[in-house]
């Protein structure tokens, strides 16, 4: 080598250097193989031939001897270019150490031809001198189990060898040929270990690997491995298989994908991936289409599960992205479309034909098939037939229109804007116009969302603004060679394109609607909505209503489907929309006597319908007509025992249970019948039992207009008899005072009975206001007494809540009419009745009344009957008063006597809960507690405790002192105090 570097290095004097261990390098051939150092080792050796021991130190020995040459061996005299060409094998030393390892692997593996530690150390010895250094990433934790392929890929991609330097292709070719050579052998002693072959095939992805290695012998090789090792192990194999073929690409990547997708489809996704990647070289659109479509109809049937997580929808939707990509190369074009597609019209309606021919059941053995025809079978499943839309490699284009209506409208019809869109894009990238236009028209007439419909009716816009403007650019524009002809029909074009495009968005409210109508033919409203878009077209709005009317189910639509029978109904009287046209009432009438036989949802459409009938011929003074209409809608039939709110029955059986009918039918009467017929008709409702309380009211009020006075009366009662209380209680309330204006003072007992009757039944919260009237009546119809009992039998018959107004108009009756000792004994009753919470208040009128009688000791008894409800801390005004009446009427043992109650009751009320509770009531009632009279200032009330001349408190400052006559002497007097007056204070006992 020396003597080449001297001289001007060639490519072929480089490639001269090797082969360097061809043949077997040995002490025989290589006297420098050798030293005088390495005797003592070829000697052990040669006493211990067969302990692996001794050959694994030898070996690893003269590693570290080779490192520690590399190292002390100066700069090469080489080029850059030079030592990158040669690699690792650049030096002399790097060369001989090669020789002498090689030298001793082989001798080791004379003796141990089947350890596969010593073939995979030899081997990764060679390789790091012709591949380089390998650079690997190091894998966290310990093998796992075998992911699934996508995934595998993924992780062999990350974890794939990468290698620094390395040996030429070209000048090294023949010590690759040699390591080639070196892993065939292994391969003949250990054909079964992975680790091997995986190692082997580590080299194909070198980026210096020489082409007669790295394409057809690394393919043949694949093929060898998966030959040789167990299936259990192939995913290892077909991970960096499929990774070689992607890095080879063209038919390479085709034919490796194909063969693997016959064994597990899973990373079809990916392969369709690989065949349509911006830097393919050579795409094939048609065959990933057709894989697409395979993945969407398993995955729609459940043989399929993306590992991407994609729903079949999805899948449909890149099929979809593949054709509007490559419309030219995918889908067939207008004529072949349509030609398939009458074929397949017509093999269906064969299909069908066939279907409907039963076998014969005969003599000669043919029997009728139950389960169809006869299928192929594999594994229990039938198979599919055969189908060129899924064959990837059938040349043959697809039908792309029926493979979206098949495979799409008919299966995600909620979801079809995409689809629509998507066919109608193939057409426009074939440049097939009108097809597009008409893809785009049939989206907009059969989409059933709102979402759908905008997709497809903004692209249909969009695309109808492209021609548009393509078209006017071409004006623009015009070429060279277009004559007058040219451009005249150029300009009828944009004319026609533009006329089509503003109809388009004329048309947009009537495609939504039609659009909601499809999703829902019974929806009453977009009906309506339909017929308002119409305007004053009569021919379109009597189109529209009639339409309606024939696809709308009754039980089925929506609310108010009766109104459009009178709508339609007014649209004939009214003469159209505007008018303009004569009233065609016969129309009107038969319209409306079709809708009486109508099976509505609820009674009410069908009694609205007739009612609106009856307007109808009173808005047109046809009012015997009306009356005429109300007896048909109102006719009782026999068997009167039906129930109204039967929903198996139709609504015509239960028509004559409507109060909204009858309530027309008799304002009806009342408006142009007479007394007589009114009557009958109210006595019918009555005798329906239909009637409410309103009813009852406006027929005795009818009778009561018509002087018809005891009837009024009898209909009041009858009404008491059909309803109880509350209801009753306003008719009860109605009639009394109609009873009692009518008559006054003339019909005592009378009166007296029907208060009586109306008190028997009435609930303790609705009998305070017929107690009240029943007392006014006898003050001023009949005796003072009986008034004074019933307001005594009031007083505890009314509710807790109405007892204390009760007492009140009780006790004032009683003092005007007796005095004021008569109401000893009512207040007595009082007190024992109430609540805790009106006590108090009773008590001290009571106690008031005593001391205008000048009974000071009742009404001290009374203040201390009346202490033990009241807290001091919510009722300080009842402490107050009481405070105020021993000041001005008691002594000094009555003061204390009151103190001592006051601490007590104050005592009985101190707990938590009752003190939140007194805080909270005192806030509701305006009055601060004792913790909140405090000054917020502490300097504020010491100033203020200077100022009274008090002394200063041991605890909590009070607001007000109970201390009488402390508060006499904090009054400002002109003569001073008494020193020796006594101070009573509310801790003394």
């Amino acid at each position: 080598m020396p003597e080449a570097v001297s001289q001007n290095l060639t490519l072929e004097s480089l490639a001269s250097t090797f082969p360097i261990t061809f043949p077997v390098p040995t002490p025989t051939t290589q006297h420098d193989l050798v030293t005088t150092k390495d005797l003592h080792r070829e000697e052990d050796l040669l006493r211990n031939p067969f302990s692996f021991r001794h050959w694994w130190t030898a070996i690893h020995n003269l590693k570290e001897a080779s490192v520690e040459e590399l190292k002390a061996e100066g700069p090469s005299d080489l080029s850059p270019d030079v030592a990158a060409l040669l690699g690792p094998l650049s030096s002399p030393a790097s060369r001989k150490s090669l020789q002498r390892q090689v030298y001793l692997y082989e001798a080791a593996l004379a003796q141990f031809p089947s350890s596969f530690k010593l073939w995979k150390s030899y081997l990764l010895t060679r390789m790091s001198f012709v591949l380089g250094k390998r650079l690997q990433k190091k894998k966290a934790g310990g093998r796992k189990k075998f992911p699934e392929m996508r995934e595998a890929l993924e992780d062999e991609k990350e974890a794939q060898e990468r290698w620094e330097g390395g040996v030429d292709g070209v000048v090294g070719w023949k010590e690759w040929r040699l390591l080639v050579a070196t892993f065939e052998r292994a391969l003949m002693w250990l054909p079964r270990l992975p680790g091997l072959w995986l190692l082997y095939l580590s080299i194909f992805n070198h980026p210096f690997c020489p082409p007669q290695i790295s394409h057809t012998h690394a393919r043949r090789t694949f093929d060898r491995a998966l030959r040789t090792l167990p299936p259990s192990l192939h995913g290892r194999i077909w991970a960096r298989y499929l990774l070689w073929a992607e890095a080879k690409g063209g038919a390479t990547t085709v034919a490796v994908y194909r063969r693997y997708l016959m064994v597990d489809p899973s990373v079809t996704e990916r392969y369709t991936a690989i065949l349509l990647a911006p830097g393919n070289s050579d795409p094939r659109p048609l065959e990933a289409a057709k894989l697409l479509l395979s993945l969407a109809r398993k995955a729609s049937r459940g043989e399929y599960t993306s590992p991407e997580g994609k729903s079949p929808y999805q899948l449909l939707g890149e099929f979809i992205d593949v054709v509007e990509q490559f419309a030219e190369d995918v889908g067939l074009d207008v004529t072949d479309t349509i030609e398939s597609n009458d074929k397949i019209a017509k093999a269906a309606e064969d299909e069908a034909a066939t279907l409907q021919q039963q076998e014969p059941v005969g003599p000669d053995g043919k029997l009728i098939r139950f389960a169809g025809p006869a299928v192929s079978a594999k594994d229990g499943k039938a198979v599919p037939p055969y189908d060129a839309d899924e064959d990837p490699r059938n040349p043959r284009k697809l039908n792309i229109e029926d493979i979206v209506r098949k495979d799409g409208l008919d299966v995600y019809k909620d979801q079809a804007g995409r689809l629509w869109t998507g066919l109608a894009t193939f057409w426009v990238k074939r440049a097939e116009f009108e097809r597009a236009k008409l893809t785009f028209e049939r989206g907009l007439a059969s989409v059933l969302t709102i979402r759908d419909f905008t997709q497809i009716f903004d692209a249909y816009a969009e695309f109808s603004e492209s021609l548009i403007s393509a078209l006017m650019e071409s004006l623009a524009n015009p070429d060279d060679d277009e004559d007058e002809d040219d451009v005249r029909e150029t300009e009828q074009e944009l004319d026609t394109k533009m006329k089509e495009f503003e109809e388009l968005m004329d048309r947009r409210p009537f495609l939504v609607n039609d659009v909601l109508l499809r999703r829902n033919p019974n929806d009453v409203q977009e009906w309506e909505k339909r017929v308002a878009l119409w305007g004053e077209n009569d021919e379109k709005v009597a189109e529209t209503y009639t339409e309606a009317l024939a696809t709308v189910s009754p039980r089925k639509a929506t609310a108010n489907f009766h109104r459009l029978y009178i709508n339609f109904a007014k649209f004939y009287e009214e003469g159209g929309t505007k008018g303009e046209a004569e009233a065609d009432l016969d129309s009107a009438r038969k319209i409306l006597d079709k809708a009486t036989k109508v099976n509505f949802k609820t009674v009410d459409e069908l009694a609205e319908v007739w009612c609106e009938w009856a307007e109808m011929e009173i808005r047109h003074e046809n009012y015997d007509e009306a009356i005429r209409v109300m007896q048909r809608a109102a006719a009782v039939p026999k068997n009167t025992k039906v129930n109204y709110f039967d929903h198996a029955l139709p609504v015509q059986a239960r028509l004559f249970k409507s109060l909204k009918l009858w309530s027309f039918y008799v304002d009806l009467e009342e408006s142009l019948g007479t007394v007589e017929t009114t009557k009958a008709v109210y006595d019918k409702i009555l005798d329906l039992r239909i009637a409410n309380a309103q009813i009852i009211v406006n027929y005795a009020a009818f009778l009561e207009e018509n002087k018809y006075y005891e009837e009024s009366f009898k209909v009041y009662e009858r009404g008491t008899e059909l309803f109880t209380f509350p209801v009753s209680f306003e008719i009860w309330n109605i009639y009394l005072a109609k009873f009692i204006k009518r008559y006054g003072g003339s019909k005592i007992e009378r009166a007296r009975d029907l208060f009586e009757q109306a008190l028997e039944k009435c609930p303790p919260k609705h009998c305070k206001p017929i107690f009240l009237m029943y007392a006014t009546y006898e003050e001023e119809h009949g005796l003072a007494k009986r008034a004074m009992s019933i307001y005594d039998r009031a007083s505890s018959a009314v509710a807790d809540e109405d007892k204390f107004e009760i007492f009140t108009i009780y006790i004032a009756k009683a003092t005007s009419n007796y005095g004021l000792p008569a109401t000893r004994p009512i207040y007595e009753r009082a007190l024992e009745i109430l609540p805790d919470k009106q006590t108090a208040e009773m008590c001290l009128r009571f106690a008031s009344m005593e001391r205008k009688l000048g009974e000071i000791d009742r009404a001290r008894a009374i203040y201390a009957h009346a202490s033990q409800f009241c807290d001091p801390r919510v009722h300080p005004k009842f402490w107050q008063e009481w405070n105020s009446f021993e000041i001005e009427t008691g002594s000094e043992d009555t003061f204390r006597e009151m103190l001592r109650i006051k601490r007590s009751v104050q005592a009985q009320f101190n707990t938590e809960a009752s003190y939140l509770a007194a805080q909270m009531a005192a806030k509701q009632s305006g009055q601060e507690t004792e913790a909140e009279a405090a000054p917020a200032d502490p300097m504020a009330a010491a100033e203020r405790q200077a100022a009274g001349g008090a002394r200063a408190p041991a605890f909590v400052p009070a607001k007000q002192s109970t201390n009488v006559r402390l508060e006499e002497a904090e009054r400002p007097v002109a003569a001073p105090g008494n020193e020796d007056e006594i101070h009573i204070s509310d801790d003394e006992d």
